[in-house]
């Protein structure tokens, strides 16, 4: 596939006087928010109407594609709000409407009710304040939430408590560390009496003691984390009925062995008349899934409907979505002909037909129109870096693109499918929102966002694609040219990488996925390069799957190709070339850096892998399989043996309270370069996890861009 090279200045198409773009960005602007597009609030539709609201200036409005009008004010629900306990609200809050006269809001820990018609506040849901994985059942108003490891469910005054007698059985809470599209621990049924729930048991799993420095005396906070090729937690899935009391746990293991009990358990997913609970049930070695029928009231396995076998990894993200009207057939997402697409299914299990056929990939479905015949999708059907979305009519198979524009694009549906709020940027638009139909027609223009950079001296941006180390694939990438890359000077360049799966770093959308950081540096003179590799999401099974057992191999073959790409521009040092990522690019950063040390000056690695036998098993094993399995692919991965090859400059970064790559890889970097004799920066956060959020990340820029200032 050809995709066009798209150079484009971020103020060519506006027209401004000639001193209104001399303005540079400073460090302090990183992170204040103020330079981001200003986006509409609370866009959705009122209910099962056409009509939709949006809150501006502390007022809610009403709109449709003729007009819009004031539907409550700040100082109207403050009054309605002084009727229950005297709160006042200094901010108009997020609202989401339950039908067409209602909505519902949250405030310290509370759950508002509001009538538009009687201008009224019911009483309110009130929550702990401590309370965690809140999962409130809209319609009858039941929830469920966490406190420490124990779930708690509450009707009414009635409270059901599920608690281990220790920290090692866990409740409620997101299992297999968050992997297989697994986002939190409860579920609740479609007519809301009943919760099916995770509970994980990890007393078998090794504690890694992740300490906190903020004490006067140190203590550890010790972390379950089961690492590649050691024992994993084993989960279970409990079913709690509110009105009887009673709780059945699913019979999901044939027998006791350890293969059965660390079997993943994915994607739950409720039939419409709450009889059955769908899991998809993956083994621990990630190539065989079984998507499962259990009877909540016995717990039995009704029924396997289906299996999915690969020799590398099956990775189901989503769990059934059910055909309006229609109980028994659903819709299954799967790559199982090399792209993510939509299939069609009876309740028994029957493959009725492959809705969705092409080289792109279905990344969601959105839902249905009225008469349930039509399926709305997001998709990259026409470019891989947009995400647009489409129509695909269930009987005939045919596609329309909903979306006109192009860009990365986010839609709210009307009850009936045939009117969406389509909200999106693009490599031209900072933010807009418009009201479209079902044919792809803009009824109403709702809002445009000004460009917040319009009065600062923005560099060029310039997306296109090159080919693969394989010759053959076309691999997005986006450069940021220097302010003055035409003054005849070499520039220093700077390869931004993370390479990893379950990432896109090219986008068609404001700034092409770049942020202001890299906006800064190239109006320091930096040239700042990105290119999606094979690894990456997006493209299809092969091209994210090609890295499976060598990860790092496939990647640095293709970030190689942009490097030779960059040195064939006038502008580019090629003796001035630094690296740097964060997590799977802090391993790609250091993988570089050390392969291709002459290549190189300069590599900031942020929570890197260092040996992936220290990452844990539901990652670790999808792309490496265990240590014991593939030896060698562990070993050549690993960086620590390859620390002689370190030359020039490398900062290495870490989170002090790191969960995820945990502190041990970057410090035993650090301990082979001081027994190979090589000098390598480091710097460490306390009390920081994974990412560097909040102020501390100023500071990590500014961290960065004086090293790069130093070295390149």
């Amino acid at each position: 596939m050809k995709y066009r090279i798209i150079t484009f200045l971020f103020l060519a198409s506006l027209v401004f006087g000639a001193n209104a773009q001399d303005k540079m960005l400073t460090s302090d602007q990183l992170m204040d928010g103020s330079l981001y597009p200003a986006r509409m609030r609370g866009l959705q539709f009122i209910g099962k109407t056409d009509n939709y609201s949006f809150v501006k200036d502390n007022v809610l409005y009403t709109a449709n594609n003729k007009s819009e009008k004031q539907l409550l004010t700040l100082e109207q629900l403050n009054e309605a709000l002084k009727t229950i306990n005297g709160q006042q609200l200094r901010y108009f809050p997020n609202v989401s409407f339950i039908n067409d006269r209602e909505f519902s809001f949250y405030s310290n820990g509370k759950m508002f009710v509001y009538n538009l018609k009687s201008k009224t506040i019911s009483n309110p849901l009130e929550y702990p304040a401590n309370a965690e994985n809140l999962d409130i059942e809209k319609t009858t108003h039941q929830y469920a939430y966490t406190k420490g490891y124990d779930l708690y469910v509450v009707k009414g005054n009635k409270e059901k408590v599920f608690s281990g007698e220790d920290n090692d059985i866990v409740y409620g809470q997101a299992v297999h560390r968050s992997e297989f599209g697994i986002e939190k621990g409860t579920f609740w049924s479609p007519k809301g009496s009943l919760l099916a729930f995770y509970k994980m048991d990890q007393s078998m799993v090794t504690d890694y003691p992740i300490v906190n420095t903020a004490l006067r005396v140190a203590e550890t906070a010790p972390e379950a984390y089961p690492m590649a090729g050691m024992k994993s937690h084993e989960v279970e899935v409990g079913i709690y009925n509110t009105l009887n009391d009673k709780v059945v746990y699913l019979k999901t293991r044939k027998d006791t062995s350890v293969a059965e009990r660390e079997n993943y358990l994915t994607n739950i997913s409720w039939s419409p008349d709450e009889r059955y609970v769908y899991i998809a049930k993956i083994n621990r070695g990630q190539n065989h899934m079984w998507l499962e029928c259990y009877n909540v009231e016995s717990g039995n396995l009704e029924k396997v409907l289906f299996e999915e076998k690969n020799d590398r990894y099956v990775e189901p993200m989503s769990g059934l979505t059910f055909v309006p009207n229609n109980p028994n057939q659903f819709l299954w997402l799967s790559q199982r002909d090399g792209y993510r697409h939509i299939y069609l299914y009876d309740i028994d299990g029957n493959l009725l037909k492959q809705v969705t056929k092409g080289n792109f990939e279905v990344q969601s479905i959105i839902g249905f129109d009225a008469k349930a015949e039509k399926v709305f999708f997001y998709s990259n059907i026409e470019n891989p870096m947009e995400r647009a979305a489409y129509s695909v009519d269930l009987k005939t198979g045919n596609i329309v693109r909903i979306t006109s524009e192009k860009g990365t694009h986010s839609i709210v549906m009307n009850s009936k499918g045939n009117m969406f709020i389509d909200m999106y940027s693009s490599t031209d638009v900072p933010f807009k929102a418009m009201l479209v139909n079902d044919k792809a027609k803009t009824l109403k223009d709702i809002h445009t966002s000004a460009n917040p950079l319009a009065d600062y001296r923005m560099p060029e941006i310039e997306v296109g694609t090159i080919k693969s180390a394989d010759g053959v694939t076309d691999l997005c990438y986006r450069l940021i040219k220097p302010i003055n890359y035409n003054d005849g000077k070499k520039h220093p360049t700077l390869v931004y990488v993370y390479g990893g799966p379950h990432s896109q770093m090219v986008t068609e959308s404001w700034l092409a996925g770049a942020n202001l950081y890299f906006l800064f540096l190239a109006q320091q003179g930096y040239v700042v390069f990105t290119v999606d590799n094979r690894g990456t999401d997006n493209r299809g099974f092969e091209f994210e799957s090609v890295i499976h057992r060598n990860l790092g191999v496939a990647e640095m073959a293709d970030q190689m190709k942009g490097v030779e790409f960059l040195r064939t521009l006038p502008y580019v040092d090629e003796n001035r070339i630094g690296v740097e990522g964060w997590s799977f690019g802090g391993f790609m950063t250091i993988s570089l850096k050390l392969t291709h040390p002459d290549v190189f000056k300069v590599g900031c690695a942020g929570g890197p892998v260092i040996d992936w036998k220290w990452y844990e098993v539901m990652y670790g094993e999808r792309y490496m399989d265990t240590p014991q399995e593939n030896p060698e692919g562990y070993k050549s991965t690993s960086l620590l043996g390859k620390v002689n090859s370190l030359d020039g400059k490398l900062l290495v970064i870490h989170g002090a309270e790191d969960p995820t790559v945990l502190w041990q890889h970057s410090l035993e970097f650090v301990h082979e370069c001081i027994k190979a004799k090589k000098q390598v920066d480091y710097f460490v956060y306390p009390h920081h996890p994974h990412n560097v959020r909040g102020l501390d990340r100023l500071h990590l820029y500014k961290k960065m861009y004086e090293y790069y200032q130093q070295n390149l």
